[in-house]
């Protein structure tokens, strides 16, 4: 059983060229590496000034490209309200909870699934048996990296992160229902909509935000760079690009790589611990999600 599947996933390699092959694996250094730059981010500045920070910056960038959709911008406005400061407040506020990058990793891939799940509540989409068990292994293996003892201390900042990819998801669905919008755009409308919210947040329930920035070191400065510029500007606008150059299914199964590296930075960098159920649970989480992403986008490159 083991084998097809791997010849499988080295048949869709094959068939992206070597230079975007390159540059999709930088993309998955990158969304890894984002996790542990976000880390040392939230550990000087508040979380959530932290996200509207790094929206701050990426809708100064990309005010140009703003563009009024008529008679979408409710959806489009509630859609990135979701994705954006929903959906990463939520997630660098968990990250600032937990003590270790790698857990968040491996539940940021929860957007999968949750968005399969709602594909099917909101848009009537039916699912087979293989995407069932894929589901299913997803949030056992959440469930198995809950119990870990040392996940226990800090299951509440998992908790956020898990509720950050229902949103995340959530947002992605109504994205698909909008029209004639390019990526650029959509990050442009993300950005320019999160960070007021997310200042305003900040304002209200966190403390200290003008110490923070004043003591903030080049470190937190360059995580909040990073997240902007690499993060959101080269690596999701790379990932648009690819998907617009090549089938899904060819590139969806090796973005699994980014939770991978994320681990891998977590473990070199933070001194992050890996116990055996964190292994067993994320490994059990990552094939539930390549299962999903695998047999998800068959049928969405089958079907156009």
């Amino acid at each position: 059983m083991q084998a097809p599947h791997t010849d499988a996933i080295t048949a869709d390699a094959a068939a992206i060229a070597p230079r975007d092959l390159a540059f999709l694996l930088l993309i998955n250094v990158i969304w890894g590496f984002n996790i542990v730059a976000s880390k040392v981010g939230v550990s000087e500045i508040p979380p959530v000034l932290f996200t509207g920070l790094r929206f701050f910056v990426l809708g100064l960038l990309l005010a140009p490209v703003l563009r009024v959709l008529r008679g979408q911008m409710r959806p489009l406005l509630t859609a990135a309200l979701l994705s954006g400061a929903l959906h990463f407040g939520l997630m660098f506020h968990g990250l600032s909870l937990a003590d270790d990058v790698s857990t968040v990793a491996i539940a940021t891939q929860l957007g999968v699934p949750f968005a399969t799940l709602l594909s099917v509540w909101l848009l009537r989409e039916r699912i087979g048996w293989r995407r069932k068990l894929g589901i299913t292994l997803s949030f056992l293996g959440i469930l198995v990296i809950g119990l870990d003892p040392r996940v226990v201390r800090y299951l509440d900042g998992l908790a956020f992160v898990v509720a950050s990819t229902f949103i995340g998801a959530l947002g992605l669905i109504i994205i698909k229902r909008l029209q004639d919008i390019r990526a650029i755009e959509l990050q442009a409308w993300i950005a320019t909509t999160s960070w007021p919210a997310l200042f305003a947040i900040s304002a209200v329930l966190e403390s200290g935000q003008v110490a923070a920035l004043q003591n903030a070191s080049w470190r937190a400065w360059g995580a909040v760079l990073f997240t902007s510029l690499a993060a959101s500007l080269v690596a999701h606008s790379g990932m648009y690009y690819l998907i617009r150059r090549y089938p899904v299914t060819s590139i969806s199964p090796l973005t699994v790589l980014a939770p991978v590296f994320g681990i891998l930075f977590g473990v070199t960098l933070l001194d992050d611990r890996l116990t055996a159920r964190i292994l067993i649970g994320g490994a059990l989480t990552l094939a539930g999600v390549m299962i999903v992403a695998r047999r998800g986008r068959r049928i969405a490159d089958t079907s156009t």
